[in-house]
C-alpha cells in the first residue's frame, strides 16, 4: 500500500514525510483493517513530524482523523461490519483495568496507545485498529467534512466540558486560535446558546471564518475581547497568550487549554489568577467523549469546512496548517470515489 511515513523528525518546511510502498497490515486479535477514504491533517500531527512531542514509534505513519470501511475482521471481532463506514481518533487503546480506566478517565491511562504517534496511523491506504475503539459516523456528513471530528470535534467537546459552564444560555465563551478545533466548537457552543468571542491572529481566513459562523465579536489573539468572559479556550499552541485570556476571564472563570503541546507560559501575575479563576488542561478524550460529540454533532446539524490535498501533498497540507493557511480542516483524500 502506499502511505507518508515519517522516518525522522524534522521542520515540515524539509518535507520529512516519505511518500512510498509499505506492507498492507492485517488485523490481528480483536482488530479490524480499514480502507482509508479521507484522513484529517490535526496540529498534532504537526508536532509529531516536527518533534514537538517525543518520538514513540520510528518509523511512523502519523494521521489521527482516519474514516473509512471495514475490509477486513481479525479474530474475536463480529462488529463493526464488513463494509461499514468508520472512524479511528486519537485514542487508540487502553488498558482497561487501571485505576483510571476503572473510573472513567481513561484519557488518562498510562498504557494508552495513540492513533499516528505510537500506531501506524492514517495517512495511508489501509490502517488496523482496535474494533472496540472506533466510531459509528453520522450519515449526512461525507467522509472529507467528517474527518475532522475525529480529533478537532472530539477535543473542542471535551474542552466544552472542562468550560464547566452550568447555564449556556447567554453565557459569555472566548475562543483563542480559530482553526480545526474552534470552528468546530463555536458551531457546539452557539446551539447551546452562548455568545462566542473569538481571538486569532489569522485575519484572512481564521478570522473571516469566525464571523462567517456567528462569533459576537472577533479580535486578535492578543486583544482582550469586549466583555467579560464566562470560560476561555485556547487552542493555539501559544502559551503567551494564557496572561491575556486569564485577564479576560469574570471572577469563577475557567480557562481551559485544549492543545497538546503548547510553547512556554510567561510569567502570571497571582492578581489574574484571583477571584477563583482556574487554569485546566485537556488530556487526550475517552470513548464516551466520542460518542456524546458525534451525537450532539449530527444533533444541531455542525458542519465542517475543509480544504483537500491528495495523499501524496501530505507535507503541503502540515506547511499549510503551519502558517495558518487553511480556512477550516486540511483532509487528505485518499480512496478513489470521493466528491471535494
Amino acid at each position: 500500500m502506499k502511505a507518508c511515513v515519517l522516518d525522522h523528525p524534522k521542520p515540515v518546511r524539509d518535507r520529512p514525510l516519505q511518500y512510498r510502498d509499505v506492507d498492507t497490515p492485517t488485523a490481528g486479535l480483536r482488530q479490524i483493517l480499514i480502507k482509508v477514504s479521507a484522513c484529517g491533517v490535526c496540529r498534532t500531527d504537526l508536532h509529531v513530524v516536527e518533534g514537538d512531542l517525543p518520538v514513540r514509534k520510528s518509523p511512523i505513519i502519523p494521521g489521527h482523523q482516519i474514516v473509512g470501511k471495514v475490509v477486513e475482521h481479525g479474530q474475536g471481532v463480529s462488529e463493526p461490519k464488513i463494509d461499514e463506514r468508520v472512524g479511528v481518533a486519537w485514542l487508540n487503546s487502553t488498558c482497561g483495568d487501571c485505576g483510571y480506566c476503572q473510573t472513567s478517565r481513561e484519557n488518562l491511562c498510562d498504557n494508552a496507545e495513540f492513533t499516528g504517534w505510537t500506531k501506524d496511523g492514517g495517512f495511508a491506504e489501509y490502517v488496523v485498529a482496535p474494533a472496540e475503539f472506533v466510531y459509528k459516523l453520522p450519515s449526512k456528513l461525507t467522509d472529507q467534512q467528517v474527518a475532522p471530528l475525529l480529533c478537532a470535534g472530539i477535543i473542542g467537546y471535551r474542552c466544552l466540558r472542562q468550560c464547566e459552564i452550568r447555564d449556556w444560555q447567554g453565557a459569555r465563551l472566548g475562543i483563542y486560535g480559530f482553526g480545526a478545533a474552534g470552528h468546530i466548537a463555536i458551531q457546539i457552543a452557539k446551539a447551546r446558546g452562548a455568545d462566542v468571542y473569538v481571538c486569532t491572529r489569522d485575519k484572512e481566513h481564521h478570522q473571516a471564518l469566525a464571523e462567517q459562523l456567528g462569533a459576537a465579536w472577533v479580535g486578535d489573539a492578543m486583544d482582550k475581547p469586549p466583555v467579560s468572559l464566562d470560560a476561555a479556550i485556547i487552542f493555539a499552541p501559544a502559551g503567551e497568550i494564557v496572561p491575556q485570556a486569564l485577564k479576560a476571564l469574570d471572577k469563577g472563570g475557567q480557562l481551559v487549554l485544549g492543545g497538546i503541546h503548547m510553547s512556554p507560559i510567561p510569567q502570571i501575575e497571582y492578581q489574574d489568577l484571583y477571584w477563583e479563576r482556574a487554569i485546566r488542561t485537556v488530556a487526550n478524550n475517552t470513548r464516551q467523549d466520542g460518542r456524546e460529540f458525534l451525537a450532539e454533532a449530527e444533533r444541531v446539524g455542525v458542519k465542517t469546512q475543509v480544504q483537500a490535498f491528495s495523499l501524496e501533498e501530505a507535507n503541503d497540507a502540515l506547511i499549510a496548517l503551519k502558517h495558518d493557511a487553511i480556512k477550516g480542516a486540511a483532509v487528505l483524500v485518499v480512496g478513489e470515489s470521493l466528491e471535494f
